[in-house]
């Protein structure tokens, strides 16, 4: 079985003022069987997700779980949490025979099981509310042994990875051993209760003075010795005894009980041959003790694991290394939370889900306008610096480094910082943009908000070669392809996916062609192509842009320097009009960024 569904009213965030209607929930989230991992910026919803199934799940390490004012959706007194849980098996259906609903008729009837918890406040007061199933609207009280086979196995963020591990009363090592079939229902015939009882024995005979030990003499002869360290101490805390109860009474040591529980919480898991771990390698072994737990033979219930924040701790080859092992968990589900692009990087497409704007996005192929080539595209091509564009709050692509390179200085010299934005310039190095573009777009509603544009080159040549010669071509005809080009570009614009196109070639022709950059743009050129003849600049240009000979990204890096200088000085030089032939830079910035 797993967790197939999760609906939120009201809940945290994913909420809307006015009474609960139960047909329009502010949050429908389809789960996959294996690894989600939810990801997007800072309070986005991730964790209420999160938060959401262990309210009505509980957890297997009995973390104390409880509705908060917080919970409820901007001063609202009412919330509802609805899970459904589908591919049961008949030894996990057998648990909750009584609340199942049925999918199909006959043979091909599939058995499904939906848990709601109806909260309300009044007064100020959160009234008591239980987990109810079944199909009706009301459903039925879950019972305590029902609630047992669905709690869930949670990791909260910066975990305390060796508190966990170290031997201690309940400790979470000893829990996930006694759920272990080499422990449960062998409490009393496990070997390791034979191990200490007979430790016992030995540690109580040892302060008797009657332990022996034996050894071997020179002569190759076998000894039997009795030490009496423990004994001397025994002796010296009875001449206290009898002070103070009298000649008839004595101390005796006696260690403490030998049963299995008490056997494993003495236990510590560690990781061997490694002296003073540390806090990434502790978390990666405490994740894989609760593997342990999540795949136990001997369990007819739900294995569902919880982890918020996986890279707590871990450099990023650490999280590479964690993410494929994830992956390859057929037989569990998991569902992640994370801040790490190398992480998103990593997975599968289909295993993301976007929080953003009150809502979440599973990216997987019903969703998506993403073709099976987009898929598996991105799988080759989302790198780590690209997955950044996951955890943005709008999102610029460009064709290569000169854009990327340029775009925050363009955007600080008209007054906009896109860090501070939390725009993300994802650099494809090339134009095939409807891999990345299409990531945002839904095959229905709700769409996804994140502003998206589109940075491109119309390509219309101005010059063409003529033999030796580079011609300069009829000016109406490219102005007509141009703008044709223009609006067949800006015709694929689709949900918050909008293109800017350059107006005149390239990036390199606007900015020859911008009123307020073209000096800086000759004066860089000329200094950087210094064989160069640029008596005629427009015609060296262009036969520098037909040959791919001009030195595009050094000529951005040095243009962006003299703009950020200028930028500290007390009358600026550099003024961005309205316009401009680089405006469509500028008009990308003001809509990824919400202006």
């Amino acid at each position: 079985m797993y967790l197939s569904n999760l609906k939120l009213w009201n809940f945290r965030k994913f909420g809307s003022q006015g009474d609960i209607n139960p047909e329009i929930p502010n949050l429908d989230l389809n789960l996959t069987k294996g690894l989600n991992v939810i990801i997007g910026e800072n309070d986005s919803g991730k964790t209420a997700i999160i938060d959401a199934i262990k309210l009505v799940l509980k957890t297997h390490s009995y973390d104390y779980i409880r509705v908060e004012d917080k919970d409820f959706y901007n001063g609202t007194n009412h919330f509802k949490i609805e899970l459904t849980f589908e591919s049961l098996v008949p030894d996990e259906a057998k648990n909750f025979t009584e609340w199942l609903g049925w999918v199909g008729s006959g043979e091909n009837s599939t058995p499904f099981l939906r848990l709601s918890y109806d909260v309300t406040k009044q007064d100020g007061k959160i009234l008591p509310a239980d987990i109810r199933a079944g199909v009706d609207e009301d459903g039925y009280l879950l019972t305590a042994e029902a609630k047992e086979y669905l709690k869930t196995t949670y990791l909260k963020p910066l975990r305390d990875a060796e508190n966990e591990l170290v031997a201690k009363r309940n400790s979470r090592l000893s829990q996930i051993l006694l759920g272990d079939e080499a422990f449960k229902g062998r409490e009393n015939t496990n070997e390791l209760v034979h191990i200490f009882s007979s430790l016992k024995t030995s540690l109580e005979d040892y302060f008797e003075g009657e332990f022996e030990v034996k050894t071997t003499n020179e002569a190759g002869e076998e000894q039997i010795n009795k030490p009496q360290d423990g004994k001397q101490i025994k002796d010296k805390i009875d001449i206290y005894i009898k002070g103070f109860y009298g000649d008839n009474f004595e101390a005796a040591f006696n260690a403490t009980s030998n049963d299995i529980k008490s056997i494993l919480e003495k236990l510590t898991l560690f990781l061997k041959d490694e002296l003073n771990p540390g806090l990434g390698t502790l978390n990666r072994l405490f994740m894989a003790a609760e593997l342990l737990h999540l795949n136990k033979s001997n369990w007819s219930g739900l294995r569902l694991g919880l982890v918020e924040e996986l890279e707590a701790h871990l450099h990023p080859q650490a999280q590479m290394q964690v993410i494929e092992a994830f992956q390859k968990q057929g037989a569990i589900q998991l569902i992640l939370t994370t801040h790490s692009p190398n992480l998103a990087s990593k997975l599968k497409l289909e295993n993301l889900i976007i929080c953003n704007n009150g809502n979440a996005f599973p990216m997987g192929d019903p969703y998506t306008k993403l073709s099976g080539d987009n898929y598996k595209f991105l799988e080759k091509f989302l790198d780590t610096t690209k997955a950044n564009l996951f955890f943005a709050k709008g999102v610029i692509l460009v064709e290569g480094w000169a854009e990327e390179i340029l775009l925050p200085s363009i955007a600080k010299a008209i007054g906009i910082n896109l860090t501070e934005k939390g725009v993300s310039i994802v650099n494809i190095g090339h134009i095939g943009f409807e891999h990345y573009s299409k990531i945002y777009l839904r095959n229905v509603e709700p769409f996804m908000t994140i502003p998206v544009a589109v940075i491109t080159d119309s390509d219309v040549k101005e010059y063409e070669k003529d033999a030796n010669d580079y011609i300069k071509r009829d000016m109406d005809t490219v102005q007509q392809e141009t703008q044709q080009k223009i609006e067949s570009i800006i015709g694929q614009a689709e949900q918050s996916v909008q293109y800017f196109v350059a107006p005149n070639w390239t990036l390199e022709y606007s900015l020859f062609k911008s009123t307020s950059l073209t000096t800086l743009f000759q004066t860089v050129v000329k200094a950087i192509h210094t064989g160069t003849d640029w008596t005629d600049f427009e015609k060296a240009l262009a036969k520098k842009l037909i040959n791919k000979g001009l030195k595009k990204t050094e000529i951005a890096y040095q243009i962006a320097n003299v703009i950020d200088e200028d930028l500290i000085k007390p009358e600026r030089e550099i003024q961005i009009g309205e316009i401009d032939a680089i405006n469509y830079l500028v008009n990308a910035i003001k809509y990824a960024t919400g202006n």
